[in-house]
């Protein structure tokens, strides 16, 4: 698992497989704060570290991972978590309370809403997953009962505000988040630059169209963006990471299997996507 730094308040963890990145955000900023090995925030002698609370958005994926989350919290002089959150249902954004059982699961009401009609699900998927690649675990992955937050809205975190932002069109359900004062935007699986748009279930090509415009005015007020897979991306070249969504989006409407898949994304795995996406489409 990799770690980076992108804010006093802001530390974000990239898993070694899917490269799935999850993200320890604190609301409170510690004057004089620096940035240590590996990324991680160092906090001089005296200084107030743990002022504030934190929240862990989605989730690395390897058992090992998860177990270090709790010393990387230390090492980072975050303040005990206030909750975990995830951006949306599918399952690998879902894996923190396995680090933190009875911790409390902050997701968008669609989420909530999706959980609940797919019980067991995202366990399933789990256990498929890893029967594959022969991963064991120390306990089964267990969601309890998710808080259902409202989308669009605002979320307390310390003395700041975290921004709720709907996103529908990769899946039926879920939401950016957008830390304002460190000027991150947290996407979801959205505006990756290893991924191209992928309408899962309960996904659709409008929605999806929707969701980018929507995105549109918060990319533009973020330095960083952080996808759900893939490298961090600066403000800027998501906002061109967004003009190619959006194109290649419109051209599957219009020729389907035919449309041209974005630049830097076109390997055997996002060609196997472009088809699914196709044949969604009834092309």
């Amino acid at each position: 698992m990799r770690a980076r730094a992108l804010h006093a308040d802001v530390l974000v963890l990239t898993s070694a497989v899917l490269q799935v990145n999850s993200v320890l955000l604190r609301g409170g900023s510690t004057a004089g704060a620096g940035v240590g090995p590996l990324g991680v925030i160092e906090v001089p002698a005296g200084g107030q570290g743990r002022a504030g609370e934190s929240f862990l958005i989605d989730s690395p994926v390897l058992p090992e991972e998860l177990e270090m989350l709790p010393s990387v919290i230390e090492q980072a002089r975050f303040p005990p978590l206030a909750g975990l959150l995830a951006t949306h249902g599918d399952w690998d954004h879902l894996l923190a309370p396995m680090a933190f059982p009875g911790a409390v699961l902050g997701c968008a009401e669609s989420t909530a809403r999706r959980l609940a009609a797919e019980p067991g699900a995202a366990q399933r998927e789990l256990r498929d997953f890893d029967a594959e690649l022969y991963i064991e675990r120390p306990r089964p992955l267990s969601l309890g009962a998710p808080q259902a937050l409202p989308v669009p809205g605002r979320l307390e975190i310390g003395e700041q505000e975290m921004e709720l932002h709907p996103t529908d069109g990769h899946t039926s359900d879920g939401m950016a988040i957008f830390a304002g004062w460190a000027g991150v935007l947290i996407a979801g699986d959205y505006l990756s630059r290893i991924e191209i748009p992928a309408l899962g279930p309960g996904g659709g090509r409008g929605a999806y169209l929707a969701t980018l415009e929507g995105l549109r005015g918060v990319v533009e007020r973020a330095e960083h963006v952080v996808p759900g897979h893939g490298p961090i991306i600066e403000g800027s070249q998501a906002l061109e990471i967004l003009e190619q969504d959006l194109a290649y989006l419109r051209d599957l409407g219009e020729r389907g299997v035919q449309a041209e898949l974005p630049q830097g994304r076109r390997s055997r795995e996002q060609r196997r996507v472009h088809e699914r996406n196709a044949a969604a489409l009834g092309g």
